[in-house]
């Protein structure tokens, strides 16, 4: 049963990832110009994060802050975060940063709806039972997405930003990624697309 929801959700995948490409292009090559002018690096952002089966892949973004600012931390404190750019806090502040993942929807790494992919410091906490996330493909959007929409705005408030992700929002991020994995259906994908989509709406 399991095999036969993959199979639908990579036709999906595929269909929705390449209208996605082609209608974006113009926006993507907007972005791009705009990231290339006003700072100094490369217009995406590559970072490691863990995919299906505990394996290593690339994921992309566009880059939204300044160049190697990943070696001062790996979580995103506020909107205020002097590591990000200006016109980088309004493409996080969108979600546009996230457009090409798209790209990673393509190519197979990662899915529509599915587990945010963490990197490899956070899932070497996880325990046995949390590590069954990992059987599934990790996507772009999820339940634990939208429960924590603004987490860089929570983690602004911590007095110790990582121990809070650990401690606090890591823990019932997992516990709603099984969630999502014992609901997975066509369904609850499409109710999680309908709801991120009105999320960014209204955003």
């Amino acid at each position: 049963m399991l095999s036969k929801i993959s199979m639908i959700k990579r036709g999906i995948d595929i269909l929705f990832s390449l209208i996605g490409l082609i209608c974006l292009f113009p926006f993507f090559i907007f972005i791009s110009f705009f990231i290339f002018i006003t700072s100094k690096g490369g217009v995406f952002f590559v970072q490691l994060r863990v995919g299906k089966n505990n394996k290593d892949f690339k994921l992309y973004k566009f880059r939204t802050m300044f160049l190697n600012s990943d070696n001062k931390g790996l979580l995103t404190v506020g909107n205020n975060d002097k590591r990000i750019t200006k016109l980088g806090y309004y493409l996080r502040k969108n979600k546009l940063d996230e457009f090409p993942q798209l790209i990673n929807v393509l190519n197979g790494t990662m899915s529509i709806v599915g587990p945010r992919p963490e990197v490899r410091k956070y899932v070497n906490l996880y325990n046995s039972e949390q590590k069954s996330i990992l059987d599934v493909k990790p996507g772009i959007t999820d339940f634990a997405s939208l429960m924590y929409y603004n987490e860089n705005e929570i983690l602004a408030n911590s007095v110790n930003p990582e121990q809070t992700y650990i401690n606090e929002i890591m823990p019932i991020k997992l516990e709603l990624n099984k969630q999502y994995i014992n609901e997975m259906s066509l369904f609850t994908d499409l109710k999680i697309i309908f709801k991120t989509f009105i999320k960014l709406i209204n955003s």
